[in-house]
């Protein structure tokens, strides 16, 4: 089983400079390259504390840096507000300058306040999804690039640099909806599957993947399908709930404050549901780490599991993590 760590970079409260919270995502990723984890998966965000990395390309051109082995994952870069020759551009120099280590991951997005501020209609977020991702695979595969689309065109455009992975780098789609994955199975993409959906729902995404990939005429079989669970542990059950409450909570307040207003994704405070119990029951795997790894087995089993992309809720999280849990998995 791959493990990796999508990495946020929350500031909670703002209890500490942002610097700090830089300094410590590197310390971590630093010790990620140094033990057995697969790969570090960046999250992008924009106009929100709830994590402060308007850009991962940037920010894994630092973690390329400070390592030597691990994979860089975007997760995800934001592709409906980007220019997309741009984002060809900088995801491969990413892949240059790492020495061949990219994932690229690409999502849609559903914050609001991003669609707002960034002058993009939400009506338009899928078709923009699809013609960006569409030309960044044509910008790395072809000499010279000619599109014509309803939001972009181009005419006989080289684009440089090429990135190092030949033809280019792996690419995975994050994919929440059962159209999302339907249109990323038919045309082979890989999937990323998201931190907020209950394990049984993982299940059924997984399988109707599956099915949706046969149909398109591809294969499941030796695909890497990252599954990011929120993650809290502690010495005690009871510390690891307190973990996962305060987590919740804080994804909670962030997603769906009325800033945010997702878009395309139901409101978990409607009435008769408590979001936060929903997160502790249904999505954050927490307790001791016999515990938590027993949870993962138990995944592994039920879902095929083979791929976990931990969000970890807490720094002793994470340690424990590397030294209790790592070490352990099959």
């Amino acid at each position: 089983m791959k493990l990796g760590v999508l990495q946020f970079f929350s500031w909670p409260e703002r209890r500490v400079d942002l610097a700090t919270v830089y300094a410590r995502a590197m310390q971590r990723i630093e010790i990620m390259d140094q033990t057995g984890f697969d790969a570090v998966w960046l999250a992008e965000h924009h106009f929100s504390s709830f994590s402060v990395c308007p850009s991962v390309h940037m920010m894994g051109m630092l973690a390329a840096a400070r390592t030597t082995r691990l994979r860089i994952g975007t997760g995800v870069s934001l592709a409906p507000f980007y220019h997309p020759l741009r984002l060809a551009e900088e995801v491969a120099l990413l892949d240059v300058l790492s020495g061949g280590r990219v994932n690229w991951g690409a999502g849609r997005g559903f914050a609001r306040v991003e669609f707002d501020n960034f002058g993009v209609p939400p009506q338009e977020s899928t078709s923009r999804f699809h013609e960006t991702v569409d030309i960044v695979l044509r910008a790395w595969t072809q000499e010279k690039l000619s599109f014509a689309g309803e939001h972009f065109r181009f005419d006989n455009v080289e684009v440089l640099p090429k990135p190092m992975q030949l033809p280019h780098p792996p690419v995975w789609m994050a994919a929440t909806s059962e159209s999302a994955i339907e249109w990323a199975a038919g045309r082979g993409f890989s999937i990323l599957l998201d931190p907020h959906a209950a394990h049984r729902d993982i299940g059924h995404k997984r399988r109707f993947y599956a099915e949706q990939l046969n149909a398109a005429g591809f294969s499941i079989e030796g695909r890497d399908l990252p599954v990011a669970r929120l993650l809290a542990l502690g010495q005690t059950s009871e510390a690891a709930a307190e973990v996962a409450r305060r987590g919740a909570q804080w994804i909670v307040d962030s997603y769906f404050g009325a800033r945010h207003r997702p878009v395309g994704i139901t409101d978990p405070n409607a009435p008769g549901t408590d979001p936060v119990q929903r997160y502790l029951d249904e999505v954050i795997l927490h307790g001791t780490p016999e515990a938590v790894l027993d949870q993962i087995l138990r995944l592994r089993e039920e879902i095929g599991l083979d791929y976990l992309l931990c969000a970890p809720l807490s720094h002793e999280t994470f340690m424990m993590l590397t030294e209790k849990i790592l070490p352990r998995l099959p």
